[in-house]
């Protein structure tokens, strides 16, 4: 059963109101991210063997580099149509904004009442792809990078979580629910093989092991 929570200062009766909608969540089937599916094991493990290995190098990185949250559909910009994507019973307003829905973060088990307690996580983080070789890209390649809704690079998880993660690759960092573990590195490489990114020899020794039991 995954673990929900929610962060809200409740008066009593906000509180009463709050243990009912939770209980919605426990009875009913829990919301699950939608992430694009990722190549197979065998596939990722072919596409690790193609990619360059090298030391990477984080000269000159800053997130302004990445534009990020660019508009996907109608008035739904990045995050937004994420959120709805890997939400369940997700509602928006007119802008797009998520006012109520779930969200079950596959990194660590837990679900969400609430958009604020959700990031979308870049599962290769942005600095590691500029680490990796995006530093050479133009602002457009960079752009497309960070929005992209099309390979398994885009993912909405638990806020706190995405944050103790960082711009860790998988040498340093890995979902605490080892069951996602072949799931993310399959993401994880099928997006730097996509992308023509660099790893470095830590990241694919990592990568080359839990692929190895998948």
């Amino acid at each position: 059963m995954p673990k929900v929570y929610a962060r809200r200062r409740l008066s009593i009766l906000a509180g009463i109101t709050g243990l009912i909608a939770m209980a919605s969540v426990f009875t009913g089937p829990p919301a699950s991210a939608a992430l694009p599916t990722p190549v197979s094991a065998a596939t990722a493990r072919t596409y690790l063997a193609s990619l360059t290995v090298a030391t990477e190098s984080r000269t000159g990185y800053d997130r302004d580099l990445f534009p990020t949250w660019i508009t996907i559909s109608g008035t739904c910009n990045t995050r937004e149509y994420i959120l709805k994507r890997d939400g369940s019973n997700v509602v928006t307003d007119s802008a797009c904004a998520s006012t109520s829905g779930s969200w079950y973060s596959v990194y660590d088990g837990a679900t969400w009442t609430a958009a604020s307690d959700v990031d979308i996580d870049h599962l290769v983080p942005l600095a590691e792809a500029w680490d990796s070789g995006a530093g050479a890209w133009t602002t457009a390649q960079r752009q497309a990078f960070a929005n992209d809704v099309t390979r398994p690079q885009l993912i909405a998880v638990t806020d706190n979580v995405n944050q103790s993660k960082g711009d860790q690759d998988p040498a340093t960092w890995m979902p605490s629910r080892t069951a996602y573990a072949c799931t993310y590195v399959r993401a994880w490489v099928q997006v730097k093989y996509y992308y023509n990114l660099k790893v470095d020899s830590a990241e694919k020794t990592k990568l080359s092991s839990v692929l190895a039991g998948c």
